[in-house]
């Protein structure tokens, strides 16, 4: 029976309700029991559980137990028109490309016995993670190693989303992250994405005048790109899972995927950086490459020069602020987050 979304099972709640999900939908899981179910405390956009099931069938194995990750939506949505299918497609269609993703193993699109849509996948062991909160420049794997791991940490990230970049979208079947049906028109639509999800997270408040005045700058610089291609949308190293050298093992996190400008991605990484960084004027951490190696860097893997990279950064920022408006009023921050935003827009039109 499905129940109500607005009163969806706690984690110790689905420890009962998954072990016949996971005993009918998983062929290695027939005569198993769910133990455990503890939800990360990373991320705003999905909520995502760490589920341990004993006496799992690998042939071979040493252990019966396996872990599994399942991710729903959150009950505070933080992005407009929220899809959990479209991270599960994107992952399962991604499967067999040089992108390396964890391996899906089913969705449930509808309201379900979970109270929700939800979907389920491999959980990677072993695996390193760069945190967002604290700031990873901060605490954390990042913070403790020395600055060539950080370099490897970081220059890892730019090759995977070189990789992304170079994904041929026809053939894996990426046609749906279409902003619209004509390519040429992506920084149109995103820019247009932009204003009217902002007024969607203010939900009639006055909307920061900073990044109004981003918004009134993407709108007067429209450009037609020359490349479209599968765009990562969250790229940052808090999507990356890293093995013990440091090297990224898999990718993470797209329910903000789209098809546009790639150079959108970069931006994406530098903004977040910026951000998060507390070093004097947002400096990046020691051993990070500088912004323009960064950008080098990418250009040398794909073969193509970044283009309308002030674009990218505005429109990164605003992107950036859409959620943070909506954790903002969650937790009554006072307009504190969006505020660090529009000091990013400042800034790079004060560079411009």
């Amino acid at each position: 029976m499905a129940h109500d979304e607005n009163q969806r099972p706690t984690a110790d709640e689905l420890v009962t309700l998954l072990t016949p999900i996971l005993q009918e939908r998983l062929p290695e899981a027939r005569g198993t029991e769910v133990v455990s179910c503890v939800r990360t405390e990373t991320g705003f956009s999905t909520e995502t559980f760490i589920v341990t099931v004993a006496g799992v069938d690998h042939p071979g194995a040493e252990s019966t137990t396996a872990r599994y990750v399942l991710r729903r939506p959150p009950l505070l949505p933080i992005l407009p028109g929220y899809d959990l299918r479209r991270q599960f497609l994107v992952m399962q269609r991604l499967a067999d490309s040089d992108v390396p993703v964890p391996r899906v193993r089913f969705e449930e699109a509808g309201v379900t016995e979970l109270g929700s849509p939800y979907f389920v996948m491999d959980y990677l062991d072993s695996a390193h993670t760069v945190g967002d909160v604290p700031s990873y420049h901060q605490e954390g794997v990042f913070a403790d190693t020395d600055d060539a791991g950080r370099a490897r940490l970081w220059n890892g990230c730019i090759d995977m989303i070189a990789r992304i970049h170079r994904v041929d979208t026809q053939r894996y079947r990426l046609g749906f992250l279409a902003l619209s049906p004509d390519p040429s028109s992506a920084p149109a639509d995103l820019a247009s994405y932009l204003r009217t999800s902002i007024e969607w997270a203010y939900a009639g408040a006055a909307t920061h005048p900073g990044l109004l005045a981003g918004l009134d700058w993407l709108d007067s610089h429209l450009y037609s790109p020359r490349r479209i291609g599968l765009c990562w949308g969250d790229a940052r190293m808090s999507n990356l899972l890293y093995n013990k050298g440091f090297e990224p093992i898999a990718a993470l996190d797209w329910e903000m995927a789209y098809l546009g400008d790639q150079g959108a991605d970069i931006a994406w990484m530098l903004t977040t950086d910026w951000i998060s960084s507390p070093h004097e004027g947002h400096a990046p951490s020691p051993g990070v490459p500088l912004p323009a190696e960064t950008v080098a860097r990418y250009e040398e893997a794909v073969g193509a020069p970044v283009e309308n990279m002030t674009f990218h950064l505005i429109s990164s920022a605003l992107l950036l602020g859409l959620p943070l408006i909506r954790v903002d009023e969650a937790m009554g921050l006072d307009g504190l987050l969006p505020e660090v935003c529009a000091n990013r827009i400042a800034a790079v039109l004060d560079g411009a």
